[in-house]
């Protein structure tokens, strides 16, 4: 079964609008575990301008199920993983300036890089994965650099599948073959919503884990939270 990971940054968003601590992050978080969700993904990024490093501390201690950090691995946030010692770091390319993610990683241009971060990773025990796009030699140099897993960037099949699923998966279910080739975990996310994830589940071979923030908390404002969790982990069976 494919693990639902709730990225939270948007319930950060909105309490920093008002400042305070309504919503409050940590109770999200544990109301959506208790609700099924087998992860929780954070993106703390240095301006904090939603999660912020206090938050993955709380995080941190409250967590039951799996917690994933996501973030551009930089000194300061390689020290932050660290002292966490997250289950799961997610490496993402952007920038500090970037609103979201963007691009995913260029593997063949810094594998060296990657590889040096990955070994780093394995020494804490923090199992890796590296967001890319859905791309066959950008998937077999990711292997190359140590990861234990990648995380296929899914803008573009979000855009395509209303026009044309098929053509929007198909670049995604290669992807997932060639990373099954490379012995590599598979991971998806980005843009993903309740109109296409389940076709997205259906035809993604040996996909472990959905990290899904901003579509999965604008439904929880008309469905709830609770029946919102219960949407998603249904499209992914």
């Amino acid at each position: 079964m494919t693990k639902l990971s709730v990225n939270i940054n948007k319930i950060a968003t909105l309490r920093n609008a008002r400042g305070g601590n309504v919503p409050n992050v940590l109770q999200v978080a544990i109301d959506c575990i208790r609700f099924g969700a087998e992860g929780i993904t954070v993106h703390p990024r240095p301006d904090e301008r939603h999660i912020k490093k206090t938050d993955v501390f709380e995080l941190a201690k409250a967590v039951t199920v799996e917690f994933n950090i996501e973030g551009y691995p930089s000194e300061d946030f390689l020290a932050l993983i660290e002292k966490i010692r997250p289950a799961q770091c997610t490496l993402v390319p952007d920038p500090p300036h970037v609103l979201t993610s963007n691009a995913g990683w260029n593997t063949m241009k810094h594998k060296s890089f990657l590889q040096e971060v990955t070994g780093r990773l394995r020494e804490w025990k923090v199992r890796s994965s590296i967001f890319i796009e859905a791309g066959a030699k950008m998937i077999e140099s990711a292997a190359e650099t140590g990861t234990d897993r990648i995380e296929l960037y899914t803008e573009s099949y979000a855009k395509l599948f209303p026009a044309n699923p098929e053509a929007a998966v198909a670049p995604f279910r290669e992807a997932a073959k060639v990373a099954a080739g490379c012995k590599l975990g598979l991971n998806a996310g980005h843009d993903l919503d309740l109109h296409n994830l389940k076709f997205l589940k259906e035809n993604m071979p040996n996909l472990l884990e959905v990290s899904i923030g901003h579509a999965l908390i604008a439904d929880a404002l008309y469905l709830g939270l609770e029946e919102t969790v219960r949407r998603y982990k249904a499209a992914l069976g």
